[in-house]
């Protein structure tokens, strides 16, 4: 990790940033409105309002994969892992099911209709642009054959859906605030967020960061999976049975849990897409080594495959 410094500032905005495979969306009060195809919200296709989305279990699902990686052209090579060689599919197969409450199977042509003339930007490290190649790639199965552009720079990645006017974009910020040069050296800046001026501009904002936060080195504990031995996912090819993943959540999870609790449940316009359990329980999903590189990573995960019920469940949220 870089040897940057830290200023230090209020505790809140600390918590702000420890968002451990967290997802905090943020919805622009005065441009986003959810409307169903006729412009009514569609009742049966809505999650029950009591439904907790997060709590759960994953099913085996032989409708799924929603779609084919081999079609879907902004895949990066880290994130490819049929194209690289991995050869068991059963990853593929399985689907996020909320106790109690069904939500609705994900509709990439209801999205692109639902949002309208909206951009929907993903905001952190290379987790967001792996969970945006997944969105991508489940709108364009979707519209195939529709104007369909994409365009990259130095700091942002662009796919617009022209018939639709709906741009999904990924913003590389690796810590979200800002890090600058000062006569100490390099300085992170908890107070600062300069790029907050092009985030202005979006009407659904998905934040994450944590990696860079609370690097602990590529080794997974075979603890946290009841494997003792295991140093890595390279030879996982199912889930987790259960529900909850033996090592708990990580305390800064709780305290973020915590903190957002009180300070986004009275708006309806900020919400956290809470992922981080059924990602633990995730331990066949991850790249391992079929990326280009052929290096073991067991922190990105395969697209398709987990990072898809991130964005159901982000496509339910704005449905309801």
């Amino acid at each position: 990790m870089e040897n940057i410094q830290v200023k230090k500032m209020g505790s809140e905005i600390i918590i702000f940033l420890l968002l451990l495979c967290f997802l905090l969306i943020i919805f622009h009060p005065s441009n986003i409105y959810i409307a169903g195809r006729n412009g009514e919200v569609p009742s049966t296709r809505e999650p029950k309002k009591s439904c907790n989305f997060y709590e759960g279990e994953w099913l085996y699902d032989e409708s799924y994969p929603l779609y084919d990686s081999s079609d879907c052209p902004f895949i990066r090579k880290e994130f490819a892992c049929l194209k690289y060689g991995r050869p068991d599919h059963q990853y593929l197969k399985y689907r996020w099911q909320p106790n109690g409450c069904n939500i609705p199977r994900f509709d990439g042509l209801d999205f692109l209709e639902r949002l309208k003339g909206k951009k929907v930007m993903f905001v952190g490290d290379s987790i967001s642009s792996n969970q945006w190649a997944s969105m991508v790639c489940l709108l364009h199965n979707a519209v195939k054959g529709s104007n369909i552009t994409s365009r990259t720079d130095k700091s942002t990645s662009t796919v617009t859906f022209h018939d639709y006017d709906v741009s999904i974009i990924v913003f590389n910020s690796h810590y979200l605030v800002d890090i600058e040069n000062e006569p100490i050296g390099r300085v992170l800046k908890l107070d600062s967020l300069k790029n907050g001026d092009v985030w202005k501009e979006i009407q659904v904002l998905v934040f994450n960061t944590w990696l860079w936060w609370y690097r602990r080195g590529d080794k997974q504990p075979g603890a946290d999976w009841h494997e003792p031995g295991v140093k890595s996912c390279s030879k996982e090819t199912t889930p987790m049975q259960g529900s909850t993943c033996p090592s708990g959540l990580p305390l800064a999870a709780k305290v973020v849990q915590e903190i957002l609790a009180n300070n986004i449940s009275s708006s309806k316009n900020a919400h956290l897409l809470d992922i981080t359990t059924l990602s633990q329980l995730r331990k066949d999903g991850h790249v391992s080594s079929y990326n280009a590189f052929k290096g073991m990573d067991c922190t990105h995960w395969c697209v398709a495959g987990v990072l898809d019920s991130w964005n159901h469940l982000l496509y339910a949220r704005l449905a309801s």
